[in-house]
């Protein structure tokens, strides 16, 4: 009996694995129905108690024509649940993951605030949730679905302007709705096979490009910052400096001025755009890969290019003295301390900066580029210890196996940059050649300057 009834729960377990692997949960939008009245957006922040000036979701509008011929368009905006979705794919803990029914969630007990995956996602969808100061997103209500319920925009919507449901069933509103209507997706060509469709979509309002930035206004105006640079408001707000909201507002005007200046060029696209000026999108994020990524970027290049100097040296005959060499130890070791220094200073969570080496996800170059960072490390130390005590035994086998290291060090940020499919100037296909070339003439820089 007890046999009889434990194959039955296992084959009941194997069955609804089974349905949630040929789940592929999805979203359309029906602009033919949204009405822009946020409804959406407010219950999304109070399921998920969304801190202020960051969304998972909200209401894009963009205005076309001129009065009295004018129209204003609505567009949910939202984590597209990508099924190849490349925030997963970049970060380097598993804090983000796609689920066997399609979602896209998150765990912010794994994340480590590094910022990748805003990067990496074309939509701008992830955001640094300023209280636990880890990346966050829509993520589908996971926890309503789990127990059969809607997400909460879809049960709050009056006009039933946002359908969810799953794709792979053909007797979903979903699925039918795909199988019947015209509908888009945004930014197709980045291949990531977005999961949020839209009926009746606008392109001057799916595609950034074809509006001005907007400018600022009552309701995106976030002068102190947000998400990431939510520290920096707060820690103004609680400083005795005091805050000239006046002053704030004549500065925003000012600038709004000037944008408005700027838009009534002729040349500007908005003129093939049916003069489309976007009206209200989320406040912005501001620069989220800083100085500190910046000079990282920099001092990596020394590191790696400190000894590729004396190596390229050796191999072409010349004698490098055991001076030179531990010289190109000591330096290439200090800046690749400071290195460390620059990534983990960058990190929202410095205090899990270690799970990038202890629950990696192999995919992703930054935790290539950080066993690669180790690696080299610890090659250069071996190295200089035996420079020190004149041990030549297996020298040369191990500057080949450095050297090797030390052009992967020089050059694992570019195909980083490359994961970052939300920032278009990085995908250039000769960046890692350029960050070698950087890497040997920040080399013979440094040599000469400590020459």
């Amino acid at each position: 009996m007890f046999i009889t009834k434990l194959t039955f729960t296992f084959a009941k377990f194997v069955v609804v694995q089974n349905i949630f692997k040929n789940m592929k949960y999805g979203f359309i939008i029906d602009n033919r129905k949204c009405i822009g009245c946020h409804a959406c957006t407010t219950a999304c922040k109070s399921e998920h108690d969304v801190a202020i000036g960051v969304n998972r979701t909200y209401v894009k509008q963009v205005e076309k024509g001129e009065f009295p011929n004018t129209r204003r368009i609505f567009s949910v905006m939202r984590c597209n649940h990508c099924t190849d979705a490349p925030c997963v794919e970049i970060c380097p803990v598993q804090a983000l993951y796609t689920r066997e029914d399609g979602i896209v969630d998150f765990d912010n007990n794994r994340c480590i605030g590094c910022k990748s995956c805003m990067q990496a996602c074309p939509y701008d969808a992830l955001y640094i949730d300023p209280d636990t100061h880890t990346a966050a997103k829509c993520n589908y209500c996971a926890h309503r679905v789990d127990v059969g319920r809607e997400p909460a925009c879809v049960s709050v919507c009056p006009e039933h302007a946002i359908i969810a449901g799953d794709m792979h069933n053909p007797n979903t509103e979903i699925s039918q709705l795909l199988a019947r209507q015209a509908v888009k997706v945004r930014k197709p060509e980045k291949g990531t096979n977005p999961n949020l469709f839209y009926i009746d979509a606008d392109d001057s309002s799916l595609v950034p490009e074809a509006t001005d930035k907007s400018g600022p206004s009552i309701w995106s105006s976030q002068a102190r910052g947000v998400g990431h640079f939510a520290k920096a408001a707060e820690k103004m707000m609680y400083s005795n400096k005091e805050f000239d909201l006046l002053q704030m507002t004549i500065d925003n005007d000012i600038e709004a001025a000037y944008q408005r200046k700027d838009s009534e060029n002729p040349n500007y696209i908005d003129v093939l755009n049916g003069k489309a000026r976007r009206v209200y999108d989320t406040p912005d994020k501001g620069i989220l890969w800083g100085w500190e990524v910046s000079t990282y970027v920099f001092t990596k290049a020394i590191a790696a290019g400190a000894f590729l100097i004396p190596f390229l040296a050796i191999l072409l005959g010349y004698d490098v003295s055991p001076t030179a060499k531990l010289w190109s130890a000591g330096i290439s070791l200090v800046f690749l301390v400071l290195t460390g220094l620059f990534l983990v200073m960058d990190l929202d969570r410095p205090d899990r900066f270690l799970n990038v080496l202890l629950r990696p996800q192999w995919n992703s170059w930054l935790v290539k580029g950080g066993y690669t960072l180790t690696v080299f490390g610890l090659l250069v130390t071996v190295w200089g210890v035996m420079t020190f005590f004149e041990i030549e035994t297996g020298e040369t086998v191990l500057l080949w196996i450095t050297a090797v290291f030390a052009i992967l060090l020089a050059i694992y940020t570019a195909f980083l940059f490359a994961q970052a499919k939300g920032r278009d100037f990085w995908q250039s296909p000769t960046l890692p050649l350029h960050m070698l070339v950087h890497s040997v003439m920040a080399g013979t820089a440094i040599f000469v300057i400590a020459s």
